[in-house]
């Protein structure tokens, strides 16, 4: 970071916000998608083409983030950020000016293209700015911003949707005033080796020399295991409440957005204890948390017990999120932060398509879905072991900013 800027409050905001594009991407369109059957239920396999609106942008951000981080790392940040949300943008307003769900599906993987450079990037650059702390504060933030942002475009993808599916992808649009923020506020960040590089001027950082591969393959490890529990609660909870007996969708709904609040509260949590404990403490700590939630939700012959358990269960994700990039965070150098954040998105995203795979397959060894609750409660005690492998690993002590450069 250069010597001329210091990262202020705007600075943060208008970095944090990009993570509510990649939450827009999906969460959105989720209201229209009976519509969008109905629009081409003519085109064949349209039952298996038009949820792919929602899957292409997921997958390109499994698939691309390493990537982007690459070209961040080579041609700077700042630059290729403000690109993608033109990019967002354009392809993301796209669909309301074509009828061919082929060329609809096309759009849609470039909204994942730029969803995955937004995602690393604007991470990226928080790490790049903020020290210590206030890095812990702010990425911690970026978990409860697209937890409670998700509950909002649910909502408002339903009521423009109530105008024709065409209209929420307006929303797309909102990528520019992001670009304006990012534009005003932010500046090309530079390593502290090189304290003078102005904007103007990319990093061209394509070496992988003292990039730490074996602990950040733990990270990704860890993430990917941890990612398919993150994600249980958000897509399972409403299919529980209905093997309890709930037949009301929306009141399903609503009841597991209630449970969802656990995760800002735990990001919450996260931000006041996050910079005080080691790492394996917090594991430990959050993989309990996971299990316990697991084990009254299995067990819950109620609605209220079920949400009980579910509320633990997201307070436990909610802490485990911030935990996870932190440490990625504080073993990667400027140099090299661009690939390692990209690795790191990469297998969260990842650990997001296999949570379902995962439960509907213990569902069926198991009977049904509270079954397969039981059986990742028992997973995710091995977390405890997870925790105790970390604790001694370096980085993972109570001093882990020790190894973190610039």
């Amino acid at each position: 970071m250069s010597r001329h800027h210091e990262a202020g409050f705007m600075t943060g905001i208008s970095l944090l916000l990009p993570i509510t594009l990649t939450t827009m991407a999906v969460v959105l369109l989720t209201p229209i998608i009976p519509n969008l059957m109905a629009q081409f239920e003519g085109v064949p396999n349209h039952e298996y083409w038009v949820p792919m609106i929602l899957t292409f942008p997921s997958l390109c951000v499994a698939l691309l983030c390493p990537f982007a981080g690459m070209l961040g790392d080579y041609f700077g940040r700042r630059r290729l950020l403000l690109a993608s949300f033109l990019l967002y943008a354009v392809v993301g307003v796209a669909p309301v000016f074509l009828s061919d769900l082929t060329h609809i599906l096309i759009s849609r993987v470039g909204v994942g293209i730029a969803e995955a450079l937004i995602y690393v990037l604007s991470t990226t650059m928080i790490a790049d700015y903020y020290k210590g702390a206030s890095r812990d504060k702010w990425l911690a933030a970026q978990t409860a911003f697209a937890s409670m942002s998700a509950l909002l475009f649910f909502n408002l993808g339903g009521i423009m949707g109530e105008s024709g599916w065409r209209t929420p992808f307006w929303a797309y649009a909102s990528a520019l005033a992001m670009f304006a923020l990012v534009w005003k506020f932010t500046w090309e960040p530079a390593g502290e080796t090189r304290p003078d590089d102005e904007a103007n001027h990319a990093p061209h950082n394509s070496s992988w020399a003292g990039f730490p591969w074996a602990t950040m393959a733990m990270i990704v490890a860890i993430t990917v295991y941890g990612s398919v529990f993150f994600y249980t609660v958000q897509i399972q909870a409403p299919s529980g409440l209905a093997e309890l007996g709930l037949t009301s969708p929306a009141e399903r709904g609503f009841l597991t957005s209630i449970a969802s609040i656990g995760v800002p509260l735990g990001t919450f949590i996260y931000s006041r204890i996050g910079s005080k404990w080691p790492v394996g403490r917090l594991l430990l700590v959050e993989f309990a948390l996971l299990s316990f939630g697991f084990m009254l939700m299995a067990q819950a012959g109620t609605v209220v017990g079920f949400l009980a358990g579910c509320f633990v269960n997201q307070i436990g994700a909610g802490l485990l999120l911030p935990t996870l990039l932190v440490w990625s965070m504080s073993i990667l150098s400027f140099e090299i932060r661009g690939r390692g954040t990209g690795f790191w998105q990469s297998a969260f995203a990842f650990g997001q398509f296999l949570s379902p795979v995962v439960v509907t397959f213990a569902g069926q060894k198991t009977g049904g879905l509270l079954g397969a609750f039981m059986v990742l409660s028992i997973a995710a005690l091995g977390g405890v072991v997870i925790a105790l492998i970390a604790s001694r690993r370096n980085g993972a002590g109570p001093d882990r900013r020790a190894v973190a450069h610039g």
